[in-house]
């Protein structure tokens, strides 16, 4: 989904929104990637899993996606298209609706 928001956005409005739609989905796709990282890694300790690791990890996703929103929009400044961003950042949220509209999720 992120891919394809950058695109339709990079098509539509040019390189300036490609790449705010990049950023508004990279926003997402770290802290997520860093947390499913960190959930897979608890999984082959034995004994070292623990439901607090789960909920620390959401907050640090939370933390670090409204973090890396604040940090794009100081150093973007007006180079920011905020539509793009937006979309890339809520087609990236929501791209696992699609996931098991389409049976992909088991």
């Amino acid at each position: 989904m992120a891919v394809l928001a950058t695109a339709i956005a990079w098509g539509v409005a040019g390189t300036a929104a490609g790449i705010s739609a990049l950023v508004g989905a990279g926003a997402y796709l770290v802290p997520n990637t860093l947390f499913a990282l960190r959930l897979l890694l608890d999984t082959h300790r034995p004994g070292q899993t623990n439901p607090f690791t789960f909920f620390l990890g959401e907050a640090f996703k939370l933390v670090a996606t409204v973090l890396l929103l604040w940090l794009a929009v100081r150093l973007g400044g007006d180079r920011i298209v905020w539509p793009a961003m937006l979309v890339g950042l809520i087609c990236t949220l929501k791209g696992y609706v699609l996931l098991l509209m389409f049976g992909k999720l088991s």
